[in-house]
């Protein structure tokens, strides 16, 4: 049985009115604190905050975002946060938006057109200023359609947006060179569905004019990092019997090189003593426990900062600059 004097359940929460009672000013400047508008002393800001903080009250943000237009709130759309290299970007992503007053609505779309489209539905429904995209699985007039503040890291979200990736070509041409100066013949280059269209699309092509270069065959084959970690094994172990001259790999990324050098172990193979592996990426994570792996690193702290960076000032109505190109570097370790 309800009691009378039961209470609804924000009934007991402190108001703007709690506040400016507490503070001794007017419900009108505790609104012009909460919202930053007009000019207001410090001194006034302090003792509205010390009444905020002694009474424990909370800003409703959606009713602050109905009174200025802005919810302070990023959406994020990436593969899955489970691997390194995305996991770290959305820490960075996180970081930064917290320091500057922004928080963050993470979506893992598995790179599943539907679910992408699901997640912009939902982002758009819970008044996200601006959304930061590194997963891209559908055309880019989905995000235009939204009328938000874009970034795209890896990929292209239309006119008004920021691109920041990394130099994909570079990546592609120094893994493949090393392989090639590493006495490699038959090199395999690993990579993503094609039809996707990224940059990191630019990593095969300089493989291709890198072993042109050298006189060599290619070896490109696909392998989509959206199958399970058992099926790209599968895969892996069909392309070694279906070309057992293989002596190089060049990966995707760090994950499908590890799921090489498993596959290789299973047969008895090692590198690089015989098949030199190189991978693309060089997490924090990865680097940790596969400190052995050879791999062109990207700054993964940078792509994070300028991706937060730049859609907090295209929602402020500022004009970023809207192509980034960030240089990578060779990781030397002892597989290549």
């Amino acid at each position: 049985m309800v009691r009378g004097t039961a209470r609804s359940k924000d009934a007991g929460k402190p108001g703007i009115k709690e506040v400016a009672a507490a503070a001794g000013v007017s419900p009108t400047t505790v609104s012009r604190v909460l919202n930053n508008r007009g000019y207001i002393s410090q001194e006034t800001r302090d003792k509205v905050q010390a009444a905020m903080k002694r009474i424990n009250y909370a800003p409703n943000d959606i009713a602050r975002a109905m009174l200025n237009g802005r919810l302070n709130l990023v959406g994020m759309i990436v593969p899955f946060v489970s691997n390194p290299f995305h996991g770290e970007v959305v820490q960075v992503v996180e970081r930064t938006l917290a320091e500057n007053g922004f928080k963050m609505l993470l979506c893992n779309s598995a790179c599943r057109p539907d679910l992408e489209r699901s997640y912009i539905d939902m982002l758009r429904r819970n008044m996200v200023d601006g959304v930061i995209v590194n997963s891209l699985n559908i055309g880019a007039e989905a995000y235009a359609e939204m009328g938000l503040s874009l970034v795209g890291i890896d990929c292209d979200l239309g006119e008004g947006s920021v691109q920041i990736a990394s130099d994909s070509y570079a990546i592609g041409e120094i893994a493949t060179r090393r392989l090639i100066d590493g006495g490699c013949s038959r090199i395999l280059c690993l990579r993503n569905n094609s039809r996707m269209r990224m940059p990191g699309n630019k990593r095969s092509e300089a493989y291709l004019d890198a072993v042109a270069d050298a006189g060599l065959s290619a070896l490109v084959r696909e392998v989509e990092f959206v199958k399970s970690d058992e099926e790209k094994g599968t895969a892996v172990a069909q392309i070694l019997d279906e070309n057992p001259d293989i002596d190089g790999i060049f990966a995707g990324d760090d994950m499908m090189a590890a799921i090489c050098l498993n596959v290789m172990a299973r047969r008895g193979l090692s590198a690089p003593k015989d098949i030199k592996v190189i991978g693309a990426d060089g997490a924090r994570r990865t680097r940790t426990f596969m400190p052995e792996l050879t791999t062109v690193r990207q700054d993964i702290e940078r792509i994070g900062e300028l991706a937060a960076q730049s859609v907090i000032a295209l929602i402020n109505g500022e004009k970023p600059e809207s192509n980034i190109k960030l240089p990578v570097e060779l990781i030397e370790g002892k597989t290549a």
